[in-house]
């Protein structure tokens, strides 16, 4: 079955992505800042440290929860509990803590991450930042962020070259060696380079405060709700190529195309 977005569905989409939100806020502000255990995923693929928490999982489970009673006929792609299928030509994508080393460790660049896609993308997409309070939401029409100074609008920084740019990143390596050359490349010329920002990094272009972000070996759950609200906030997320980012890979995120153009024409040098 397909779907077509009326102005009812959209609402709807909108009310229930707030919902998922509201239900993580408060699982994962139990265990925040307490001696709570992590397990390493990434033992099991022979891989980095990749941390998950009981955080994690609860927080996932009570958003699937509350999917399973307002949409059960909608797919869902979760990171902790993988893909459920579904029949309306919508998916939630479900990122319960972006940021779960960040997480463990007291610091508030944690979020979770909600989108609703079809097969073209993400239309509707959540930055939440249950710590500091804030919540950015985009989509349908809409680009916002609500938190302790109100509720505003949500627009990405005006156009300026690079060399007066902020550019964010996670991990100072971002990814191969090759891929991290070509990061460093960008951030030479950058007026002022972060590092451990995870998702609320997303959410700082998407308010103007930066002009790129950039990183690469990301999933599906740690872009597509960050994409859909960068892009109603006038911004533009791509791969290093130029090409779709919402499943994932080497991104891109510009506040402006003018300041992509001007990364891309680097990033794109890596094989």
């Amino acid at each position: 079955m397909t779907h077509r977005i009326t102005p009812e569905l959209s609402a709807e989409l909108r009310g229930v992505a707030h919902s998922l939100a509201d239900a993580a806020r408060p699982v994962t502000l139990q265990y925040f800042r307490t001696a709570v255990a992590a397990d390493n995923k990434g033992a099991l693929r022979g891989m980095a440290y990749d941390p998950v928490t009981i955080a994690d999982r609860a927080s996932e489970q009570a958003m699937r929860d509350i999917l399973a009673r307002l949409r059960p006929d909608d797919a869902i792609l979760g990171e902790e509990f993988g893909p459920k299928a579904g029949t309306t030509g919508l998916t939630w994508v479900l990122d319960p803590i972006d940021g779960t080393r960040a997480y463990i460790a007291g610091a508030p660049t944690w979020g979770v991450l909600i989108a609703v896609s079809d097969d073209q993308g993400p239309l509707f997409g959540i930055v939440d930042q249950p710590y500091i309070g804030e919540r950015f939401a985009g989509g349908f029409g809409q680009a916002e962020c609500a938190g302790p100074h109100g509720t505003r609008a949500l627009q990405t920084h005006a156009p300026r070259a690079l060399a007066e740019a902020i550019v964010m990143t996670t991990f100072p390596e971002v990814g191969t060696p090759t891929e991290g050359a070509a990061f460093q490349a960008v951030a030479a010329r950058a007026q002022l380079v972060r590092y451990g920002m995870d998702c609320y990094a997303y959410a700082m272009l998407a308010a103007g405060q930066i002009d790129l972000v950039i990183e690469a070996g990301l999933q599906p759950y740690d872009v597509q709700g960050p994409i859909a609200v960068i892009e109603a906030a006038g911004g533009i997320v791509t791969d290093w190529q130029g090409g779709p980012a919402w499943q994932g890979g080497r991104i891109l995120a510009a506040a402006n195309p003018q300041i992509h153009a001007e990364a891309l024409a680097i990033l794109s040098t890596a094989s």
